[in-house]
């Protein structure tokens, strides 16, 4: 889709969530025939005129100011990553097609750091979603009926996307499976305004879209979010229940990778669990249940 195309369809489904009665505007009893507020509603609210707005919407312009971006974004009530979101779609289109960008790789003090660790689960995502590295913790948490090396093989490589939409130990993996699944599909949201250009990122949401109706009712919904710091309830195979923090650390020398860490209250049964998964990590157990 064109650029003016992501644009057009942002601001229809922002403009579509919020009532009158959001953004201080009365009603006076008539009745609407779409829900949301009207172009010229959203027009009146920015500062804009009633006509530019609807070029926008249309697709018919994508050389938006930034103060004009910033006043749709008042208007809208959108926050910050949903803000930053609308930037990115309002730039102008790139006068030449991108190169392919080169083969994602982890970076030696990235590798220095996952190390030193030690029994701290971790794991190391590329942009779109690649699992670019595990530590042995990571993997048995995470995807322990996976080969642990298929990360170091770019071919090969898990998408963690992929996995939470298409891979049924991952959809079991998390008993609040929905609030994950919605935080993928943000996040790959605001990727993909950050990079319209890239085609392995446009075919993985091609793929995801046709093949899973959830991701594709998710994804027409326009919702953004960044990678954040997010506790999860857990239901592994080996260790049994547990409650986990998932921390994103952004790498200051790989800015597009994210390394994310399980951490677990201390002294606390999901302690024990990880505690437990790391033993039998270190005497060789099984991987997960159902394989030996």
């Amino acid at each position: 889709m064109s650029g003016t195309g992501r644009l057009a369809e942002y601001l229809q489904a922002c403009r579509s969530r919020l009532r009158p009665e959001d953004v201080g505007l009365g009603t006076y009893g008539e009745r609407r025939r779409v829900p949301g507020l009207r172009r010229e509603e959203v027009a009146g609210l920015a500062g804009v005129s009633t006509s530019y707005y609807v070029r926008l919407e249309q697709g018919q312009s994508l050389n938006a100011s930034t103060e004009v971006i910033d006043g749709i974004a008042r208007a809208l009530r959108l926050d910050p990553d949903e803000h930053e979101h609308l930037r990115a779609l309002a730039r102008p289109p790139r006068q030449s097609a991108a190169p392919r960008p080169p083969a994602e790789r982890v970076a030696p003090a990235t590798a220095e750091l996952m190390a030193a660790l030690g029994d701290v689960p971790a794991v190391l995502l590329g942009r779109r979603n690649d699992v670019l590295a595990w530590n042995p913790l990571g993997h048995a948490l995470f995807a322990g009926h996976l080969d642990p090396d298929s990360p170091s093989r770019p071919q090969e490589r898990p998408n963690m996307a992929r996995l939470v939409f298409r891979d049924a130990h991952t959809r079991e993996l998390y008993p609040q499976w929905t609030a994950k699944a919605r935080a993928v599909v943000g996040n790959l949201r605001l990727v993909a305004g950050r990079h319209p250009e890239d085609r392995e990122l446009n075919t993985l949401i091609g793929e995801l879209v046709t093949s899973s109706p959830e991701f594709a009712t998710m994804w027409a919904d326009h919702r953004v979010r960044t990678c954040s710091t997010a506790g999860h309830r857990m239901r592994h195979p080996l260790v049994g229940d547990l409650t986990v923090n998932q921390q994103p650390l952004l790498l200051a020398h790989a800015p597009e990778h994210t390394l994310t860490i399980v951490t677990a209250e201390p002294d606390s049964p999901s302690q024990a669990a990880l505690d437990l998964l790391a033993r039998a990590v270190s005497e060789g157990r099984p991987r997960s249940a159902g394989n030996p």
